[in-house]
Parts: structure tokens; C-alpha cells; sequence
């Protein structure tokens, strides 16, 4: 599942597939800790469960969360849109939280990074809705006429004819194939060393300096910072860095203010 473009607290967000996203930024975990409401892809919300939710990408996916500031990761199940904070990346689960340190009510600098491979497993084994599957019509067949001919002189005639078997299609419509994919993610969590980084407010990014420079006049304080290629630039607009992700909540809600709707929490 994808999805149309959605209003989410007056921001638009527009889903796509991404099967090689990494970004960084802050966590928070989910105050719903009420089990049983679906999820925006029809599954069942478990809070002691390894979900998440996430404003763009395809659900469900398989995503590594890295805990920047203890260095810990874990794979979660992303199947639901959110968060509905501005300055949050992802929202976690109850329990993904737990395992990585994060507690309800404190965001966290995170990496996210989705594993592609274990993604496109996960979307094989959903079954497809009836009305998207594609029309496929069966190549036409004629009549076969078969002979047996005699063996040839000093061979044994085998006492039956080996068919050749079919290709085994299984098609369920009994909802196994949703259960299969929606199995739990199991609670592996990888240790490595603490790596937190410096938080920042990152307005749009132009091919033109002009048009930076008139974001950053907007937003005021603001620097340009040149990215990609030397022949071929872009320019973002950054504010920070930051102490903590209140003061960063802070210029984020006055950068929303100013008009600049793709302002978003990053850590560097």
C-alpha cells in the first residue's frame, strides 16, 4: 500500500515507494498504547508489538531504527502514517521503544534506514485486493495427438509414461497469506558505540542560490549551504545547530509559521 497525498495538521505528505530511504532525525513513541484499533494499512495495532509509523513510505516495510544516542538498533514493522508531529521522523511502539531506550514523552535522535530486501519480501507475501489484480487472459490451446512408438532394439519400455508436472500456484482467500506476512519481527537488538549528532532545521533545498538566500532573508539567521556536485549544486536552508529538540521544536514551529511547509528536524 502507498496511498493518495494527505493532510496531516495542515502539512500535505505525498507517499511513495523507497526501498533505499535512510534519513535521520527525531523519534518519539506512540501515547496510544490501546491495542486492537487498524492500522492505515488495515493491520491490527499491538503496542508490545515492533511497529511504527511513517508519514511517506510504502506499508508495510521493514525498517533498521538506530538509537543514535546509545547505539542501539532494531528492525521494525512500519504499517501505519504518522507521526502527526511536525518535528518527529517516526513514531514507535511501545515496546520498540523499550528496546531501544526511548521513553514515552523524551524524543531521540535516530538513523532510519530501510532494508529493501526484507521490504519486498514482506510486499510478495501480502495477498493482492481482488480489484487490483491484473486481467490475464489464457493463451489458447489446441488439440495434442500422442503416439507410442515401439522401443528401440536392447532398451526396456518403461512400464509408465512420467508427466511432467505443473507449476504449483497457491492462492489463499482465506487470510493466511496476510497472516503470514504480518508475522512479528523478532526483538534482535544490535549494540554498537553512542554516535549522537547536532540538530538542525532544514528548509528547502534549490537549484538556485538566489532563491535560497530569499528562504533564508524569510526565515532570518538562516545560512546556505551548498550540496551535491560542484558542477551541479543544490542549496539548502539550514537554521542551528541546536542544544536540545526543545529549542529545535521551537524554530520549527516558526519556520512552519513563516510559510515554509518542507521545514523538518534533521540530525548532522
Amino acid at each position: 500500500m502507498v496511498g493518495e497525498a494527505y493532510q496531516l495538521r495542515g502539512r500535505w505528505y505525498y507517499p511513495r515507494e523507497d526501498f533505499g530511504l535512510v534519513e535521520a532525525g527525531l523519534a518519539s513513541v506512540a501515547a496510544d498504547s490501546r491495542p486492537g484499533r487498524r492500522t492505515a494499512d488495515g493491520e491490527v495495532h499491538d503496542p508490545a508489538a515492533l511497529m511504527a509509523a511513517h508519514r511517506t513510505l510504502q506499508l508495510p516495510a521493514v525498517v533498521a531504527v538506530t538509537n543514535l544516542e546509545n547505539g542501539r538498533t532494531l528492525q521494525v514493522r512500519v504499517n501505519d502514517r504518522g507521526p502527526a508531529e511536525p518535528g518527529r521522523v517516526v513514531e514507535l511502539s511501545r515496546r520498540a521503544g523499550e528496546l531501544l531506550g526511548i521513553a514515552p514523552g523524551r524524543p531521540a535522535q535516530v538513523r532510519l534506514a530501510v532494508q529493501g530486501d526484507a521490504s519486498r519480501a514482506l510486499a510478495a507475501g501480502l495477498p493482492v485486493p481482488e480489484g487490483l489484480r491484473p486481467r490475464i487472459e489464457a493463451a489458447p490451446t489446441g488439440g495434442v495427438e500422442r503416439e507410442t512408438l515401439a522401443p528401440p532394439p536392447g532398451a526396456r519400455q518403461a512400464e509408465r509414461v512420467r508427466e511432467g508436472r505443473e507449476p504449483v500456484l497457491a492462492v489463499s482467500d482465506t487470510g493466511l497469506g496476510r497472516a503470514s506476512a504480518a508475522a512479528t519481527l523478532p526483538e534482535r537488538v544490535v549494540q554498537a558505540s553512542p554516535a549522537p549528532g547536532r540538530l538542525f532545521v532544514e528548509g528547502s533545498s534549490f537549484s538556485s542560490r538566489a532563491a535560497a538566500q530569499r528562504q533564508a532573508a524569510r526565515l532570518g539567521g538562516a545560512r546556505i549551504e551548498a550540496t551535491g556536485p560542484a558542477r551541479q549544486p543544490e542549496w539548502r536552508v539550514r537554521l542551528g545547530p541546536f542544544l536540545d529538540s526543545a529549542e529545535a521544536d521551537r524554530t520549527l514551529d516558526g519556520a512552519l509559521r513563516a510559510g515554509v511547509s518542507e521545514a523538518r528536524i534533521t540530525v548532522d
